[in-house]
C-alpha cells in the first residue's frame, strides 16, 4: 500500500433552484448548495486525489432531478467518487432507487443498498445504508440484520488491508450524551454497539459519518469517527486526508469555504442565519434531560446561547458560561474540545491521527 490522499465533503444538500421550497424553519442554507459545491469540486479538481468520499444526505429531499444534476457534475470528476445515502436523500427518491442514479460512484449492484471496493491496492471501502423504515413508515437510523450478517462474512477477508467504513449517522458519540438525549439520539446508529464490536474485533480503526453537521472527531477503543460538517451549514468545511504508510499516520486537514460568487460573505451571514434560528433548539435544549430547567429560568439563558451551535459546529469549541448557574455552566463546557482532565484537545478540524494497523506494502 502506498501513501495516498483523499477528500471527504458531507451533506451538500443539492438543490436545484426550482426545488427549493421557502421553510422558515430550515436550519441549513440550501440556497447556497449549488454554488459552495461547484467551488468546492473545482479546488479538489486542481489537487491531486485518489478518491472523494460523499457520506450521506447528497440531496435536499432525494429530489429525482437533484439526485441527476449531482450525478452528472461527480461523473466529471478527474477520480473516483463514493457515496452513501442520508436520510435526507430517500424522502422523494425511495430507499431502492437510490443505487441506481449512483451505479457509477460505489454501487456496481444498485439491488444492493451496501458495498465492498479496493479502492487501491491494499485499501478497502465499505459503503453502510443506515436509513430504514418502520412499518408505520417512521425513518430510522439502524443497520439491518443482511448488512451486519454480510460484514461478519467480510471483515476477516480483509484483515490484510486497512478497512475505510463510510455510513451516514454517527457510531460514536460526538456530543455529551448522544445516543440518550431527546435532541442528539436521531443522529446516532440505533444498533452503534453491534457495529462498533464487529469493527473492533477485525481491527478497523477508521470510520467516516456526516448527518449532525459538525466537525468533530471522536473515538471509542482505538476506532476513530471523523463526522465532518454540512457544506450547506456554518462553517461550510470539507477535508483533505493524507495516509502515510510509513509512519502509519492518518492527517487530516479542513478546509472552509468563506466567500463565493454572490456571497462574498458567507461565512458571516451563514453563522448569522444559524443563529436567528437557535432560540426553539436552544430553549429545548435548556428543558429537556437532563438539565430539565424551568421555562422561566432557561428563557433568560437562551440569548447567550445564540451562537452555541454554530460554534460546536465549527469544531474544537472551547465554553465557558460564567454567568449560567453552576450545573448548567458545566454542562455545557461538557461539549468543549477537551479531555477527561478538563485540558483543551483541539483535533476536530487538523489532527494527525497514530492507526496500530500493521500496514503491509501491498506493492
Amino acid at each position: 500500500m502506498k501513501n495516498f490522499r483523499f477528500a471527504v465533503l458531507s451533506d451538500p444538500h443539492v438543490a436545484i433552484p426550482a426545488t427549493i421550497a421557502n421553510n422558515p424553519h430550515r436550519f441549513h442554507l440550501v440556497e447556497v448548495s449549488i454554488p459552495t459545491l461547484t467551488w468546492v469540486l473545482a479546488q479538489l479538481k486542481a489537487i491531486e486525489l485518489d478518491f472523494l468520499l460523499i457520506p450521506g444526505d447528497l440531496t435536499q429531499d432525494g429530489e429525482p432531478e437533484n439526485h441527476q444534476w449531482l450525478q452528472e457534475q461527480l461523473a466529471s470528476l478527474p477520480f473516483p467518487v463514493y457515496v452513501v445515502p442520508g436520510n435526507h436523500d430517500v424522502v422523494n427518491t425511495g430507499l431502492k432507487d437510490f443505487p441506481y442514479y449512483y451505479r457509477a460512484f460505489g454501487y456496481e449492484n444498485p439491488r444492493q443498498l451496501y458495498y465492498h471496493h479496493s479502492v487501491l491496492d491494499g485499501v478497502e471501502l465499505i459503503g453502510l445504508n443506515s436509513n430504514q423504515f418502520a412499518e408505520n413508515g417512521q425513518q430510522l437510523g439502524i443497520l439491518d440484520d443482511e448488512q451486519l450478517l454480510w460484514l461478519e462474512k467480510l471483515l476477516p477477508t480483509l484483515r490484510e488491508h486497512l478497512v475505510l467504513v463510510m455510513i451516514h449517522h454517527n457510531v460514536i458519540e460526538h456530543l455529551p450524551n448522544q445516543s440518550r438525549h431527546e435532541l442528539g439520539k436521531r443522529y446516532m446508529l440505533e444498533n452503534a454497539g453491534r457495529l462498533l464490536n464487529l469493527l473492533k474485533n477485525e481491527g478497523v480503526e477508521l470510520i467516516f459519518t456526516g448527518h449532525l453537521h459538525v466537525q468533530d472527531i471522536a473515538s471509542y477503543q482505538g476506532i476513530y469517527e471523523i463526522t465532518t460538517g454540512s457544506l450547506v451549514s456554518y462553517p461550510h468545511p470539507y477535508r483533505l486526508i493524507e495516509v502515510n504508510q510509513g509512519t502509519k499516520t492518518v492527517n487530516i486537514d479542513s478546509h472552509r469555504v468563506e466567500s463565493i460568487p454572490e456571497w462574498e460573505n458567507l461565512a458571516a451571514v451563514s453563522k448569522q442565519y444559524l443563529g436567528d434560528r437557535s432560540h426553539g433548539f436552544m430553549m429545548k435544549l435548556l428543558t429537556s434531560y437532563p438539565l430539565n430547567l424551568p421555562q422561566e429560568q432557561a428563557i433568560p439563558l437562551v440569548p447567550q446561547l445564540r451562537d452555541f451551535w454554530a460554534d460546536i459546529a465549527r469544531g474544537d469549541g472551547i465554553f465557558d458560561f460564567p454567568d449560567f448557574p453552576p450545573r448548567v455552566q458545566r454542562y455545557f463546557q461538557a461539549f468543549g474540545a477537551i479531555d477527561e482532565k478538563g485540558e483543551p484537545i483541539l483535533i476536530d478540524n487538523q489532527a494527525t491521527l497514530k492507526l496500530n494497523f500493521p500496514m503491509r506494502n501491498h506493492e
